[in-house]
């Protein structure tokens, strides 16, 4: 079995190869050194791949967890008004089903209900897409700069990621 990686920064275990974004990172492939990204706290860092456990750490190209979430929410921006469902969560933005109809580049206001006696959650965000899944949007500013969405999103993750460790290991009979 080979070797597992840890976050630096949060030592979360289930960390993702990522794809080389800069020129840095594409000179460091040459020496066998991978960027690496951490779902959990978005932590990007360069690691050696040489001895790594391949299944463990597949090439994502996303850059952040997406967490399926039901979630109530209603946004504003401009004249427009509407609500909707979240259908997923993660650091970057979140996808929404709502009839209201968006364009893309719009900013919206948006308040997210966590279904807890806690105030909704409040974040700016502009429309990435608009397809037959929902309206993908992208948050203006990180959920580590929002510490109730970050704590959120880190809540849903853990619990998101034990029911899949869960769900993957066979029942005993």
């Amino acid at each position: 079995m080979g070797r597992l990686l840890n976050c630096p920064q949060c030592r979360h275990e289930r960390v993702l190869r990522s794809r080389p974004l800069s020129a840095s990172e594409r000179v460091a492939a040459i020496f066998l050194l991978s960027p690496f990204s951490c779902p959990q706290c978005s932590c990007r860092f360069l690691a050696s791949r040489i001895g790594l456990d391949r299944p463990r750490h597949p090439v994502d190209r996303r850059e952040h967890l997406r967490i399926p979430v039901r979630l109530f929410l209603s946004f504003s921006g401009g004249k427009v008004r509407g609500e909707g469902t979240v259908l997923d969560l993660s650091m970057g933005g979140c996808i929404i089903k709502s009839e209201t109809h968006v364009r893309v580049d719009d900013i919206f206001y948006l308040e997210i209900s966590t279904g807890t006696h806690e105030p909704p959650l409040e974040v700016a965000a502009m429309v990435r897409s608009v397809s037959q899944r929902g309206i993908a949007f992208k948050f203006l500013r990180a959920a580590q700069d929002n510490k109730r969405l970050l704590a959120f999103i880190q809540a849903q993750a853990t619990d998101h990621l034990q029911k899949s460790a869960a769900a993957a290991v066979p029942a005993k009979g």
